[in-house]
């Protein structure tokens, strides 16, 4: 048992025996666990004595925890919604975290505001919206959009109404997709009719919309408004048949939300099982992880605090599948849902069918996980102790120069990650201080420019710079790393004709096999970099020989060429131009077309070059 520190021995004596949360703190005071308690003076001192050092968790805790602070409440219901709020402020490493905890989207209607929104957010805050969600699926989020835009005639604009409201209507209300409330053409009653039909369907309300909306057809064409009665009988057409597909699974009517759970080591999953009307609608989950140590109960339990409690969609009877020390504190928590452990029947088979997702839902993460580990990091980390790096090679930068026998180069830089291109983070470049051919000294320059670049904007930098080339182009590369003082940034090159590695200091180049997954790494970089400095050189030489020769013939300048291009596209394009078309561009008359065409005629057609002439110079 490791000592105590002096501030939490100072203060243990002196804990409030009453409810609340506590919090245990390292040296540097950033928080590393939050608890909750029903007496908190007896909760701490157990982490202060033997009984609990069994737990690995518990003894690294302790072996960190510098200080503890306590929070007192009026009751224990109070210390659970506290706790809930601290996890999410710190996310203290030693507490269960909810995999991903800010990375699935909500569906929000502002019904705070007098002409409510439908937004994606991936935010929760108490500002009197209404919150669907959290989607796991994507997708279905996106089909539930589409449906409410197709449907409902919900604003997409942004303006804080009746503040803020534009001159005239948007195109959403000429194309039928608002009632333009912002110009007074839809009542606020009526627009907010509407969103309560809304808040119904994301609900899985969709038979009341429906009734609803056939309520409100009759009374339209018993009003001889026929025109309204048409578009609440395509609507109503459109509700049944989102209707007929959801309705997965029917069990014994009423609303019911059914929590599945599975564990394999330090992961676990919590599925939850939406049923609306006696119809099965939407499967979500969650992946929890740190749970090692920790038991089912509390698994289960951080995971209704943290995700059940604060979420506005829950149904009247929530079904777990087994109880829970908590379980008392979470009822009064939730208020108008029912909390139930079946132990037979049919709620129990849907507790099982919960279960069975859970498990299903942990094993395809737990292989995805194993496959894409296996995947990307085995190259990177094989890559690491065939060079002898210290760090693992995750992110890798390849440099290529390309020109053509001396003219028109440039130079490429290409982005890999975890093994894998990351094509956002591609440069090319044109070099401005070499002429002719030199590929040490155009690459001493593209290596200069792209990391002084890096520095300035605070890009991260790679973990490993990778050079197309022999010796040469290495020393010119590690002489512009070096001059923007970057001397421990590992860098190498890769030779092309033997596939030898060559990095500094080392007079011997290294050979990898021809099979190591770190040399095809490196040539798939080294490829990839040529292929787009090649694409962007082969380019830059089409668009100087057009522009020469443009430029060549008497009486055609800079505007006048662009003018040409610009209406034609290209040099055979400009050949194939009838003369009046020609004659009536800006700055051209008849006659200057016809001595364009005539000059045109008259110089030879450009000719392919081989692709293997416009290849860098041999490497090595």
């Amino acid at each position: 048992m490791p000592p105590v520190p002096d501030p939490i021995a100072a203060k243990l004596p002196h804990l409030p025996d009453s409810p609340g949360v506590y919090l245990w703190k390292d040296a540097e005071g950033t928080v590393l666990y939050v608890g909750k308690a029903k007496r908190l003076r007896s909760r701490v001192r157990q982490y202060v004595g033997s009984d609990h050092l069994e737990s690995v968790k518990t003894r690294a805790l302790m072996r960190a925890a510098a200080d503890v602070e306590t929070i007192v409440v009026p009751t224990e219901a109070h210390a659970l919604i506290l706790e809930n709020s601290l996890i999410k402020e710190h996310r203290p490493r030693f507490n269960i975290a909810l995999r991903d905890d800010k990375s699935y989207p909500y569906i929000k209607v502002t019904l705070h505001e007098p002409f409510p929104r439908v937004i994606v957010t991936r935010r929760l805050e108490q500002d009197g919206s209404r919150y669907f969600g959290p989607y796991t699926d994507v997708g279905a989020m996106r089909r539930a959009l589409t449906v409410v835009k197709r449907l409902f005639t919900v604003r997409s604009c942004h303006y804080d109404m009746p503040r803020e409201l534009p001159e005239r209507a948007c195109l959403d209300w000429h194309i039928g997709r608002c009632k333009a409330p912002c110009i007074g053409a839809q009542t606020e009653a009526d627009y907010r009719a509407m969103i309560d039909e809304v808040v119904l369907f994301l609900d899985g309300r969709a038979t009341e919309v429906v009734t609803r909306v056939r309520q409100r057809m009759h009374e339209a064409a018993d009003a001889m408004d026929f025109e309204r009665a048409a578009e609440l009988r395509d609507s109503l057409r459109h509700l049944e048949k989102m209707e007929e597909p959801t309705v997965v699974l029917e069990v014994d009517g009423g609303d019911r939300d059914v929590v599945g759970f599975a564990r394999d080591g330090d992961d676990a999953c919590v599925a939850v099982l939406r049923i609306r009307g006696g119809a099965l609608l939407a499967r979500d989950h969650r992946l929890l992880e740190h749970v090692e140590g920790e038991a089912e109960a509390d698994i289960l339990s951080a995971y209704l605090v943290r995700q059940y409690v604060p979420s506005a969609a829950r149904a009247a009877e929530l079904l777990v599948p087994f109880d829970f020390e908590d379980r008392t504190l979470i009822e009064q928590a939730i208020p108008g849902t029912r909390l139930h452990v079946p132990q037979r029947g049919t709620k129990r088979e849907l507790v099982d069918l919960a279960q069975e997702n859970a498990r299903h839902l942990l094993e395809e993460f737990k292989l995805a996980s194993s496959e894409a580990e296996e995947r990307a990091t085995n190259p990177v980390y094989e890559l690491q102790r065939e060079l002898g790096l210290t760090v693992v090679p995750r992110a890798l930068v390849c440099f290529d120069i390309s020109h053509a026998q001396g003219k028109d180069t440039v130079a490429s830089a290409v982005w890999f990650e975890n093994g894998r291109p990351r094509r956002g983070e591609y440069r090319k470049f044109a070099v401005k201080t070499v002429d002719g051919i030199d590929d040490f000294a155009s690459m001493k320059e593209v290596v200069g420019r792209y990391f002084g670049r890096r520095i300035e904007e605070g890009k991260p930098l790679p973990d490993l710079c990778v050079i197309d080339g022999g010796k040469g182009q290495l020393g010119a590369a590690k002489d512009a790393l070096d001059a923007l003082g970057l001397h421990g940034l590992p860098i190498l090159s890769l030779a092309k004709r033997e596939e030898e590695v060559f990095v500094p200091g080392r007079s011997e180049s290294l050979r990898l096999s021809r099979r190591s997954p770190a040399l095809r790494l490196l040539q798939q970089a080294r490829d990839e970099a040529h292929r787009f400095a090649l694409t962007f050189q082969r380019a830059k030489r089409a668009r100087r020989t057009l522009t020469s020769e443009l430029l060549e013939i008497p009486g055609v300048g800079p505007a006048k060429r662009r003018a040409l291009l610009a209406a034609f596209g290209s040099l055979d394009g400009v050949r194939r131009a009838d003369p009046a078309a020609i004659a009536a561009l800006p700055g051209f008359s008849e006659r200057s077309a016809a001595k364009v065409l005539a000059a045109l005629a008259a110089s030879p057609r450009l000719v392919p070059v081989a692709p293997d002439a416009t290849d860098d110079l041999p490497s090595s």
